[in-house]
């Protein structure tokens, strides 16, 4: 019998090693971009024409390539970036596996000009589906220059996938733009068929930059975060929670400095912001997270999106409790009106003071708020008999007014809406989004602070789990036990389970164990339970909240905007609606056509 197994040609190897690591044009303006920052460029020119299809031109002025390497730079698995398997989990560079140049050439007509400092000439190699057909010496300055031209000429099947031209472009646009936003020191050109699209010039502050690429007025609401908690440190812009998207394509997430997807660090992000953003809303955020290179795996996935953390859940809980403590103070700081673009001194958020929260639980505020108002009776808030009133307020110790007890009031806008007044602007409260915020918030305080009530079952349920997802959810029962569940081993991949939170049925509760275990395989942290029980504490607060249409003494005004100021992200309802809009004095008087 004639042997069936083959030894694939070199050809045909670096046809399917490009099918992995080239998608599409921005696929190939990827890996070249990260060559050239890895080459120590500080300035890059993009050009493309017909969406990266006929043309894709890469210049850059970095260290260049001398005949020898710019020769072997073209061999599959050729790199300067690795030398042994350790290097593989010690990574401090954007490229690393050498198969970019290869693949790229070997679907393409392709075009290598090089030089490094110490040669007096450069190099020009051009190949053909990957096959040199001629090398020449050039006088070309320091730095490489690599043209790509009529992708997939020779994979006809591959270039039938190609969308439409703008398409391209805007995905190649967004290449640049992941790139662009994580080296403000790197000047950055891109041009389609002639058109310059986006020139960004090297700029000393992130902020700058993100100005350049969002638009002034997104980076406006972009304000500095700087957290640092041995082993790890995150640092960028986080957007107020009124500067939301519908979809998470405004989450720019960098991994020692690399561009990732990674949905556990999204699912930290959105955990962040938790009660802040409407459903279906996303945060806009630029953060840069550092940590030991051996600490992530950046070589688990073809384009380098996606990673993989040895301390997952460390990773996960560090990111939440840095995001909610930068926008607790955000919400606790006066009402801003500087420019973030022209303030030059950044807000340095250092790490709270608090033990490492469970992914399981929310994070809670560091200590119980002081009541210093007449939320009538604490404990009837949990009964949804949350009341003002105007009986006299109990004496407390002398306090510096916050930024809501420091407004003067101006009055009631359709008994709905508390007008104030703070130095020349004029603010308008919503005063059942502003109660709703402040009965949450104390609920949940009083919730997770004495524990949830639980229920035994008088017949319970076994659940039966892969191996995976029993590994996971035996890790986490004593945080699964703070929400009510009782959940004892059963022998094998088996829990029985035996209460359940009074809050929730039987049915809803093994349901909600179930996704659970889902999410904890996949993600190694698991929000949604805390989602569910905030769930209901929303509707709680919402149904004992001061309602729209309700008239309000002066004093219950009053009364409400010294208790906004004694609970975290008094800003947002939980819902994420806006509690406060502001009118500054030259926006009113426009409305009437002052100068």
């Amino acid at each position: 019998m004639a042997p069936q197994v083959r030894i694939l040609s070199e050809s045909l190897c670096n046809k399917i090693a490009a099918g992995e690591v080239v998608e599409r044009p921005a696929s190939v303006v990827k890996e070249l971009l990260e060559n050239a920052i890895d080459a120590g460029a500080d300035e890059i020119l993009v050009d493309i024409e017909a969406g990266g299809r006929t043309l894709i031109q890469i210049q850059d002025n970095g260290c260049g390539m001398g005949r020898e390497d710019a020769f072997l730079a073209l061999e599959r698995h050729a790199t300067s970036k690795i030398t042994n398997d350790a290097d593989l989990f010690c990574l401090t560079t954007l490229g690393f596996r050498g198969e970019a140049l290869p693949s790229i050439a070997a679907v393409s007509r392709f075009t290598l000009e090089t030089r490094d400092a110490a040669s007096e000439e450069g190099w020009r190699i051009r190949l053909a589906g990957g096959t040199v057909e001629k090398a020449e010496g050039v006088g070309i300055p320091t730095g490489t220059r690599i043209e790509v031209r009529n992708l997939f000429y020779n994979t006809p099947a591959r270039r039938k996938f190609l969308r439409s031209e703008q398409t391209e472009v805007g995905h190649i646009g967004e290449v640049v733009t992941r790139q662009a936003m994580a080296r403000p020191d790197i000047r950055f050109r891109f041009r389609h068929n002639g058109r310059v699209l986006l020139d960004a010039f090297r700029v000393e502050r992130l902020v700058e930059r993100a100005g350049a690429l969002l638009g002034r007025p997104t980076a406006a609401d972009l304000l500095p975060l700087t957290c640092e908690a041995e082993p790890f440190a995150l640092h960028g812009l986080i957007g107020t929670p009124t500067l939301n998207r519908s979809t998470s394509g405004a989450i720019y997430a960098y991994i020692n400095g690399r561009y990732v997807r990674d949905r556990m660090v999204q699912h930290a992000i959105m955990d962040g912001y938790r009660s802040l953003l409407a459903k279906g809303r996303y945060p806009v955020a630029v953060l840069f997270l550092d940590l030991p290179p051996e600490m992530v795996d950046v070589n688990v996935h073809p384009s380098k999106y996606e990673v993989r953390f040895r301390e997952q859940r460390a990773v996960h809980d560090f990111i939440v409790r840095s995001l909610q403590d930068a926008l607790r103070r955000i919400h606790a700081a006066p009402f801003p009106t500087a420019d973030p673009l022209v303030d030059t001194t950044p807000t340095v958020l250092h790490r709270p003071a608090v033990p490492v929260a469970s992914p399981l639980l929310p994070t809670l505020p560091h200590e119980p708020a002081v009541a210093h108002s007449t939320l009538h009776d604490l404990p009837c808030m949990a009964e949804s008999a949350l009341a003002y009133s105007d009986a006299p307020r109990p004496v407390s110790a002398p306090h510096s007014p916050g930024r809501f007890a420091a407004l003067q009031v101006l009055g009631q806008y359709h008994n709905s809406y508390l007008l104030c007044q703070e130095g020349d602007d004029l603010l308008l409260i919503d005063q059942h989004a502003a109660h709703e915020r402040i009965g949450y918030e104390r609920l949940r305080q009083q919730f997770y602070g004495s524990g949830i009530a639980r229920q035994g079952l008088l017949f319970p349920l076994v659940l039966e789990l892969d191996f995976r997802a029993a590994a996971q959810l035996d890790q986490q029962r004593e945080e699964l036990a703070r929400f009510g569940f009782d959940i004892e081993p059963f022998g094998g991949n088996s829990f029985v389970l035996k209460g359940v939170p009074q809050l929730l049925t039987e049915a809803e509760a093994e349901s909600l164990l179930k996704d659970v275990c889902a999410e904890l395989v996949s993600l190694g942290a698991s929000s949604l339970v805390a989602d569910r029980f905030d769930h209901l504490l929303m509707t709680m607060a919402c149904h004992g909240s001061v309602r729209a249409n309700q008239n309000l003494s002066l004093q219950q005004m009053h009364a409400l905007l010294i208790d906004l100021d004694q609970v975290d992200f008094g800003g947002h309802c939980p819902h994420g609606r806006p509690v406060v809009h502001r009118f500054t004095l030259s926006e009113v008087g426009r409305l009437f056509r002052r100068g």
